[in-house]
């Protein structure tokens, strides 16, 4: 069974610095019946104007990721890290019993990024951060397992039965992937357009997959974000 979602539908955010979509209820956006999907959260398409960005703030039990899809993020927090990352970077924070960090956009173009936040298995876990570079060809006409959790089958490990998968095919490739029994998906068109079962799949769009088979066909070169996780 297949789910589309629509960007134009979605939640959204324009502060002139700061441009968001939320797939899910945040900050200003709250819809009683969209609070998450499964152990996901929030996953917000955030862009983020040159010389701005997100001042020190808190977090709290909670596993973020963050995609970046364009432009450099750096970020900083009160265990001592400060990293910039660029394009098909992943960077992980447990947020555990409590983390400050910032993240802004010190470059001169555009940042776009994924914001994605996982409910963890337990609370009160000991806060943690990480990164990872992976070669954008890594992830070129094939799934790339970014992100694992008990099974520790990926470079990022987060404190939750998910998984982590990018990809990106060209014009009028197609790729098939299945979601196990007892599982769900969530599929992200983050750039291009493209078919799911012959559903249209356009920039921003997301899908909500549960047990089966499906099938991407592009119409224009595509990267996708797929969050797979144990089924609740």
């Amino acid at each position: 069974m297949i789910t589309v979602r629509k960007a134009d539908k979605m939640g959204s955010s324009h502060l002139g610095w700061l441009t968001s979509r939320f797939h899910f209820s945040f900050a200003e956006y709250y819809n009683p019946s969209n609070i998450n999907y499964g152990v996901l959260r929030v996953l917000n398409d955030d862009r983020v104007q040159p010389g701005t960005g997100f001042d020190t703030h808190p977090h709290k039990d909670m596993e973020i990721i963050s995609y970046i899809i364009q432009g450099e993020l750096t970020h900083q927090d009160n265990m001592g890290h400060k990293r910039s990352l660029t394009r098909g970077m992943i960077q992980y924070m447990s947020a555990g019993t409590g983390v400050l960090h910032s993240e802004h956009n010190q470059g001169k173009d555009l940042l776009r990024f994924l914001q994605i936040w996982i409910f963890p298995t337990h609370k009160s876990l000991e806060p943690n951060y990480g990164d990872y570079e992976f070669p954008l060809n890594d992830r070129e006409g094939k799934w790339l397992h970014m992100v694992s959790g008990q099974t520790k089958e990926a470079p990022v490990n987060i404190h939750q039965d998910a998984n982590i998968h990018s990809l990106i095919l060209q014009e009028e490739e197609n790729n098939t992937f299945t979601i196990s029994q007892d599982r769900m998906g969530y599929l992200v068109q983050i750039e291009g357009q493209s078919q799911i079962n012959n559903n249209l799949l356009e920039e921003g769009d997301a899908a909500e997959l549960s047990e089966g088979e499906y099938k991407l066909n592009t119409q224009t070169m595509s990267h996708y974000l797929l969050i797979e996780m144990a089924q609740q």
